[in-house]
């Protein structure tokens, strides 16, 4: 006997088809619902997080804690990379979860490093309104690479960001500023360095400088040699983290100008039919 088509039971009476459930089955289906709601809270409480962390390092650059303020730009950092991993694991992604993680990263890493940064050593310059100048473009610079962000998903290529991710921007600025102080260097004495580190994370952000994004390496098998690395990495880490940490992020901000140049004066020429068939006729 063939089981009941589709149609076959749209067509029931409504009295079978809404028999009263057992009250086993209104608890389990009580749970299920409760368990969806928290898995779509999940990835935003990661967010919320993030946000929080953001928030948190503003509050120690006005209090003068700025070993405090930049160790929170990492946290967000760290916390903003798990929400998107998390909400694809779920297959919890929405519109709202992206909205509030584009806020999100404008407060952590737009904000929170330009006020961290103005606090600690751009308010010593001569002139307060270059201090405000350089903060205010760092800051418009993150935005404005976020809302580019936000437009051109499913459009670039996902191997690489078009312009300096804003988090790895913040960890530059908030990297020299860690740095500085575990050496016990005043802001007021690299105040100018400051100024340049500053400006150059800013406007990497809206350049269209490729910089590799890492997503296509979590999907092939990683080699030994990189797990070596990587375990090599971590050792020199635990020697001197401040230095680094901002080493790192250094050069993952010079790789994006080093393969712009590359792409420029590097690129070989682009052989097409029409080129070969004009050769041909020169010889």
């Amino acid at each position: 006997m063939k089981p009941p088509a589709q149609d076959d039971l749209a067509r029931e009476p409504a009295a079978t088809q809404g028999a009263p459930l057992t009250i086993r089955e209104r608890r389990a289906a009580l749970k299920n619902k409760i368990r969806r709601r928290g898995i779509y809270v999940l990835p935003n409480l990661f967010t919320l997080a993030a946000l929080f962390f953001g928030f948190f390092g503003i509050v120690q650059a006005m209090n003068l804690r700025f070993d405090y303020a930049a160790v929170s730009v990492f946290v967000a950092m760290v916390l903003d990379s798990l929400d998107g991993r998390v909400a694809r694991m779920t297959n919890t992604q929405t519109a709202f979860g992206a909205e509030l993680d584009s806020i999100a990263d404008m407060v952590s890493f737009g904000a929170a490093p330009a006020l961290i940064v103005y606090e600690w050593a751009l308010r010593s310059l001569p002139s307060p309104r270059i201090a405000l100048a350089a903060a205010f473009i760092y800051a418009a610079c993150a935005a404005l690479r976020l809302a580019r962000f936000n437009v051109q998903i499913g459009v670039i290529d996902k191997r690489f960001f078009n312009g300096l991710p804003s988090p790895a921007a913040a960890a530059v600025v908030a990297g020299f500023v860690l740095l500085m102080d575990d050496l016990n260097i005043d802001g007021e004495d690299v105040a100018w360095w400051a100024f340049a580190v500053t400006l150059v994370a800013g406007i990497s952000m809206v350049t269209t400088a490729k910089f590799f994004s890492f997503k296509s390496m979590s999907r092939r098998a990683i080699s030994f040699t990189a797990i070596a690395l990587l375990a090599v990495g971590f050792g020199l880490m635990l020697m001197h983290p401040p230095t680094i940490i901002f080493g790192v992020f250094l050069v993952y901000l010079a790789s994006g100008y080093v393969v712009w140049l590359w792409r420029l004066f590097g690129k070989p020429p682009v052989v097409t039919d029409a080129t070969v068939s004009d050769a041909g006729e020169k010889n």
